[in-house]
């Protein structure tokens, strides 16, 4: 006797015999959706999750990835994410593995990034009665605290609940405002024996994002853009999959370009309308643009308004009548009250149908109509090329501040020159200096210079945000185009500023881009909180290089002490060789002191290494990193940049 099971891809003959547990269920799902991995740590009562991991794992489905820490494990799946748009699955035990969690799904919940967390209970029966790491409505009530962090939280109580809340659960993650999802299930529930393992339901096609505009305020945004004589786009975190029309516009319209902290990492920084970042570490640069009273119309896109992306909620330079707010996630808008215009929608939507209305405009391109693809794009290349030409500056509203380039020692493929710049840093002459120990500056010169193109650079909370938010710019050809869809090639966590962050998420991406390299960038003090999860680096065989700014202090909390005139309290770190202690967990280490040793490195050799590199890198602890936003906003000093 046989049971006819009816999937996407084709009938299968199961024995009446066959038990499958409802883990199957679930991770074939995950499967379905194209998801490879599922970040945790074991324990008994998600149990079942993992025996059907390992199940899944023989016949290549998605596989188990053990962290050290669930924190870890919720960065890594986060990481993962932001690299490949999938669907990131974290999971825990009850009890302590689920609280656990909590710090890297909030942080995940602040940055908008799509999750399913998976936490275990004790059986049903034992809710109530004191069992080991009871986590129900009657203990510590997991799911009560998942709710503030997660966009659904909920209880499967019964094994015929699991498959209906599993797909409101993920479709609920990609949503807008996007984030991460929880289902907490019971141990007995997890084994529940079930009749099929197969989806009934085709989950791809209900995660297909609707492109929904609104056509009058696009008409009304249209004519804005039309009567503005000087016109800038703001850049934020949720322009990554609209990136490539949003800067296409931006050269058909002449804009001038500058992005929040956040999304940094999406626009080439040697783009020739590129002014720097506006906020938290940012660069005069982008300030002078957005003060400039030339300047009619500023288009913030993506961004959530934040104290990091509007330089501490500075209404001079950003927060007043010339702006119009484009965004997904319409509770932004609560923070832009002051705009002359707001615009919710699809971002990729809203400016794809802007391109349509401007790529043929006479007054920009005369004749395009009706022409070939190649033909327009040889005019567009033609305008990208007038935009090089600093000389020609009557076609901008705005000095350029050119930062010429200057020949480097060394010119091989990881050795680089860098291009010409279009905004300053605060330091310039620090950025090449020779001395030792290693300057910040310095290091974030030669990590951009020496990695190759398409590098994944994630920076930790700390100074290490810091000096990466001003100093570090990777070469990236591209001056339009597709991004990676989250963050483009600098990637960062300001909603919640977790220390730590990057190590676990430099696993998920590294997972998430076989080949490609990554770079943690991170602080001693991160590094001492969750160092440990570059085991789990080094179990995958993942290349990641991590370069820790080794200054034996929490160098934010030192450096704001010292600038506010405040105790000197709680900063200090004890000496460690953390290239010691990373050959100890079975990692290639080495210290740097100096740009020559950043020089005697073998990038590429450390590029394809079978594991993690650690670079400890004894920076010079008296360079003060950029705090100038941070502690303006705080009224304590004035800006240092």
């Amino acid at each position: 006797m046989s049971t006819m099971i009816y999937t996407e891809q084709k009938e299968t003959k199961i024995s009446a015999e066959t038990v499958f547990e409802a883990g199957d269920l679930l991770v074939n799902y995950l499967a379905q959706i194209g998801v490879d991995y599922v970040f945790g740590v074991p324990g008994g009562a998600i149990e079942p999750l993992y025996n059907a991991l390992a199940r899944s794992a023989r016949r290549e489905g998605p596989r188990a990835i053990v962290a050290r820490h669930e924190t870890g494990a919720a960065f890594m799946a986060e990481g993962y994410t932001r690299e490949t748009g999938k669907l990131g699955v974290c999971c825990a035990t009850t009890g302590p593995g689920a609280t656990n969690l909590m710090t890297g799904i909030a942080s995940a919940y602040q940055d908008n990034v799509p999750m399913l967390v998976i936490t275990a209970q004790t059986p049903i029966n034992t809710f109530g009665k004191g069992a080991i790491q009871d986590s129900s409505c009657a203990g510590i009530n997991t799911v009560g605290m998942f709710q503030y962090i997660t966009r659904y939280s909920s209880l499967v109580s019964h094994a015929d609940q699991l498959e209906q809340k599993l797909i409101r659960a993920i479709t609920t993650a990609f949503q807008s405002p996007r984030g991460p999802v929880h289902l907490s299930i019971p141990l007995d529930i997890l084994r529940s024996p079930l009749a099929r393992s197969q989806p009934t339901c085709n989950l791809k096609q209900l995660l297909i994002p609707a492109a929904l505009v609104d056509p009058v305020r696009i008409k009304e945004l249209a004519a804005h853009i039309s009567k503005a004589r000087a016109l800038v786009l703001l850049v934020g975190e949720g322009c990554g999959e609209a990136i490539a029309d949003i800067l296409e516009f931006a050269l058909l319209k002449g804009a001038t370009v500058v992005t929040t902290p956040q999304g940094k990492g999406l626009v080439n920084p040697y783009h020739p309308s590129y002014r720097g970042v506006f906020g938290f570490a940012g660069h005069v640069t982008a300030e002078e643009v957005l003060r400039d009273t030339h300047v009619d119309l500023v288009l913030a896109i993506g961004t959530n308004l934040d104290e990091f992306g509007t330089n501490g909620w500075d209404a001079g330079a950003l927060l007043n009548d010339r702006m119009i707010h484009i965004d997904a996630i319409e509770a932004n808008f609560s923070r832009s009250s002051m705009a002359k215009l707001h615009v919710g929608g699809n971002i990729a939507a809203i400016f794809k149908v802007l391109l349509g209305e401007y790529q043929y405009d006479n007054s920009i391109h005369a004749g395009m109509r009706g022409i070939s693809s190649v033909e327009i794009e040889r005019r567009v290349e033609e305008r990208r090329g007038a935009a090089n030409k600093i000389a020609d500056t009557e076609a901008t509203f705005i000095p350029h501040v050119v930062v010429e380039r200057e020949p480097d020692r060394r010119q091989t493929e990881t050795g680089r020159q860098l291009p010409i710049r279009h905004f300053m840093f605060a330091d310039e002459d620090k950025y090449r200096d020779d001395a030792t120990p290693i300057k910040p500056q310095r290091l974030m010169y030669d990590l951009a210079r020496l990695f190759p193109p398409y590098t994944r650079f994630l920076a930790d909370t700390g100074n290490t945000l810091l000096w990466t938010i001003h100093y570090l710019h990777p070469f990236d050809r591209r001056i339009s185009g597709r991004r990676v869809p989250a963050g483009g090639m600098f990637r960062i966590n300001m909603g919640l500023a977790s220390m730590g962050w990057a190590i676990g998420a430099a696993v998920g991406t590294a997972l998430g881009c076989p080949g490609m390299p990554v770079v943690c960038i991170t602080g001693d003090g991160s590094f001492l909180m969750s160092g440990q999860e570059i085991t789990t680096a080094i179990m995958e065989k993942l290349p990641v290089v991590y370069v820790i700014l080794n200054d034996a202090a929490l160098g934010t909390v030192k450096h704001g002490q010292r600038l506010g005139k405040a105790e000197k309290v709680g900063f200090e770190l004890p000496e460690i060789d953390f290239a010691m202690m990373a050959r100890a967990m079975g990692a290639n280490a080495y210290i740097i002191k100096s740009p020559k040793d950043m020089a005697n490195l073998d990038i590429a050799a450390l590029c394809k290494h079978p594991g993690p590199t650690v670079l400890d890198v004894r920076i010079d602890r008296q360079e003060v990193p950029p705090l100038g936003m941070r502690m303006r906003s705080l009224g304590v000093v004035k800006s240092i940049l």
